[in-house]
């Protein structure tokens, strides 16, 4: 483990102020529709969203950003977003990563979706790519696991039974993502993104997303 892994981590950690535990990327509408009710059907759902939508997005656009035009895949990144409210989730989480830590090591980081601002933030780190992939794969379930764990209400045993599930596609994800292009972008969780959009409109919900 060197400082910059170390530096990682500590970007990704829920202490970070991204805010990361305001947004559940449409979690909180499968919840509250009766979609995820137990720890089977919450993992079912991260690794659809994993696999198949903005986990492998992301997982992309922070590869190619490590070492590519930052404000280029800015636009693409948010040219994918499938909603307004998940548009709002990659924004506000990037500018606040980029904010903070522009604040701690002096640099001028613009605003950027979350995947190209961390990718933009951690080429100074110089990582290997699997490395920074798999760490923000992790931060990513992760989170959406904590708040499954609050408000299925799911035990943290399960919770993090569910989790540790989940990391080895973690891991093959970050590897396969590691050495994607542009052209192997795609998605295809279209009950995830439905979630998204219904989130929007409805009525009593406690997350922003």
């Amino acid at each position: 483990m060197t400082p910059a892994h170390l530096t990682l981590i500590q970007w990704l950690s829920p202490a970070f102020p991204t805010g990361a535990f305001a947004y559940s990327h449409g979690l909180e509408r499968q919840i509250s529709t009766g979609v995820v009710t137990d720890a089977a059907s919450l993992e079912v759902w991260l690794t659809n969203v994993l696999r198949f939508g903005a986990g492998w997005q992301d997982a992309v656009l922070l590869a190619q950003s490590l070492d590519g035009d930052s404000s280029a895949l800015d636009d693409l990144a948010r040219a994918l977003q499938p909603c307004a409210e998940r548009l709002q989730e990659t924004r506000e989480q990037g500018a606040a990563l980029a904010r903070t830590v522009a604040g701690i090591t002096g640099r001028v980081l613009p605003m950027r979706s979350l995947p190209v601002a961390l990718g933009e933030a951690a080429k100074p780190l110089d990582l290997p790519k699997l490395d920074v992939i798999s760490l923000y794969l992790q931060g990513l379930a992760g989170n959406l696991v904590t708040i499954a764990i609050r408000h299925i209400p799911l035990g943290q045993t399960d919770g993090q039974l569910v989790l540790s599930r989940l990391l080895p596609l973690i891991h093959d994800l970050a590897r396969s993502a590691a050495d994607a292009t542009l052209d192997d972008l795609g998605g295809c969780a279209l009950a995830g993104d439905l979630a998204a959009l219904q989130h929007e409109t409805q009525e009593i919900r406690i997350f922003r997303t």
